[in-house]
């Protein structure tokens, strides 16, 4: 069949100063005209993957010397939106550093440094923390299954003198911020720290469910208890913590370049499928079972992961061997339409021909669900690929412009050393809160209205309070302020308490409308 032939009738494209590089195209496709006006806050979906892809060849053919989008491009109010970071603690990278908790007194200064950083990320508008919580087979809490990771005492399999999962998780939550257990999922340790580790090792304990890749050991996802090993340690971080939600990272084989051979399992379960089916079956098998062992105790945790940044070859961009589908078997569209996973975070490393087409087939083939593209904050680093800070602005101001489901940020540390000014570009891009997006594909019945009284105190303060509502699920309350002219703000979000006390900074706000909203889990508000 000949392909279906996409006309651009008008194209506007004001010059690159202007804070919005879109003006208005006019597409007829299939004789159906459609109009993208982004000053409007839309972006229509197409039914052609073609239009995306040829649009953003085009926006990315005509870059100069300047910045494409010098100005953040904001959200309107109201709009939710998903801000991640990666909070790494594999070997202290992102937190705790070196500062060890061999005793109550630097376990208090490891928790100040958290609370630094958490204070800092909140200030730049994250709301999603994903928090190293299994790292290579070891893990940051007391766990029946793996060993107490070292970049906590300092000693791999030595617990420090506090729990730093509870901990975070607390920390997270005190200020309006999601934390999401972050879980590598098959890449265990090296073999010189299995050896560290000795029984405690997981290639130890469980050796049928590992392989081992030259000096490293992997779990096989071929062998059948993988799955549910797996599954088991998130239903215990899901059992025991108030975790927002499960982010499995590295759910996928092993890339070429590792030494990774899994022909025996392949010849012994099989049963004749190709193996590129069978690998990618075997993945789906794992993600499910997770699935299903997290549901069963809460219904309402979001379930991520994040696969290589492409997903498979476009008909007009290749993925020149690299992507999550064919390369290292992870069918991640799959587990977005089959409603395994919530959200995705595609690891987006990369610029030009390689970011743009595909970010927009992730947004395209996204099934409802929030598809969050993972930027590289580390490639502005002049030790990684020295990239000019606008690569990047450009990059989240297109996102922002398509409506994905926002972005997440690798990693911590690069963003909050304001390398190139990333951190002060991201709190004038996240000027206004964002709540992350409701769960309409499992529930969306609202809570109930929750019952408010007002009070002024002294002219100067208004105390809020309100009545607890009640639902299936855990519910939290959020305030707005409404000006007369509809202009609304977030005065507080994330509430567990059933009072608030309003201190405007001027008097005359105070005669501005205030809504009591009640949240449940799914996120979804009351009227």
């Amino acid at each position: 069949m000949e392909p279906p032939q996409i006309h651009i009738r008008d194209i506007s494209v004001p010059s690159w100063n202007h804070p919005h590089i879109l003006s208005v195209f006019t597409i007829v496709f299939a004789n159906s005209p459609a109009e993208i006006i982004p000053n409007r806050h839309t972006f229509p979906s197409f039914p052609l993957k073609n239009f995306l892809i040829l649009l953003v060849f085009l926006l990315t053919s005509l870059r100069g010397s300047a910045q494409m989008w010098p100005q953040p491009f904001q959200l309107m109010p109201y709009e939710r939106e998903i801000r991640a970071v990666w909070y790494c603690t594999l070997g202290g990278i992102d937190w705790p550093g070196r500062q060890y908790a061999q005793t109550e007194y630097k376990a208090e200064l490891q928790k100040e440094l958290l609370c630094k950083d958490f204070d800092r990320l909140k200030a730049a508008g994250i709301n999603v923390v994903l928090f190293q919580t299994r790292i290579r087979g070891t893990v940051a809490y007391p766990s029946e299954y793996e060993p107490w990771d070292g970049a906590f005492s300092g000693t791999p399999g030595v617990a420090p003198p506090y729990d730093p999962l509870a901990f975070a998780i607390d920390e997270a939550h005190r200020r309006g911020m999601e934390l999401h257990a972050y879980v590598v999922a098959y890449p265990i340790c090296s073999t010189s720290q299995a050896r560290q580790l000795g029984k405690k090792a997981v290639s130890a304990r469980y050796p049928d469910l590992c392989q081992r890749a030259g000096n490293r050991w992997f779990m096989d996802p071929g062998a059948p208890g993988t799955a549910p090993y797996i599954a088991n340690l998130c239903q215990e971080i899901v059992q025991n913590y108030d975790v927002d939600g499960i982010h499995l990272d590295y759910i996928r084989y092993p890339e070429r370049e590792m030494d990774f051979n899994d022909d025996v399992s392949y010849r012994k379960w099989g049963k004749g499928t190709p193996k590129t089916q069978w690998r990618r079956e075997q993945v789906t098998r794992t993600v499910k079972a997770v699935h299903d062992a997290v549901r069963a105790i809460r219904p309402w945790i979001k379930l991520s992961c994040s696969p290589v940044g492409k997903y498979s070859d476009l008909p007009r961009a290749s993925s020149r061997g690299w992507n999550a589908r064919d390369a290292v078997a992870q069918d991640a569209q799959l587990w977005l339409k089959e409603g395994y996973m919530d959200w995705l975070f595609p690891m987006m490393y990369f610029d030009g021909q390689h970011f743009y087409p595909f970010a927009a087939n992730w947004q395209q083939e996204s099934y409802g669900h929030p598809v969050v593209p993972g930027l590289g904050v580390y490639l502005l680093s002049p030790q990684e690929k020295d990239w000019n800070l606008d690569a990047l602005t450009r990059q989240m101001n297109f996102l922002r412009q398509i409506r994905t489901g926002g972005q997440a940020f690798f990693r911590a540390r690069f963003l909050l050393d304001d390398h190139k000014g990333i951190y002060d570009f991201c709190r004038e891009f996240n000027a206004q809160p964002a709540l992350t997006p409701p769960m309409t594909w499992i529930d969306s019945t609202p809570p109930s209205t929750p019952k408010v009284k007002m009070q002024r105190r002294d002219d100067y303060c208004l105390f809020i309070t309100w009545e607890a509502v009640k639902d299936a699920t855990p519910v939290v309350y959020n305030i707005y302020r409404e000006e007369k002219d509809g202009t609304v703000e977030i005065l507080a979000h994330h509430l567990k308490t059933l009072h608030y006390l309003y201190v405007p900074s001027l008097p005359q706000r105070l005669n501005d409308k205030i809504i009591v909203k009640a949240m449940d889990a799914f996120g979804n508000e009351s009227l």
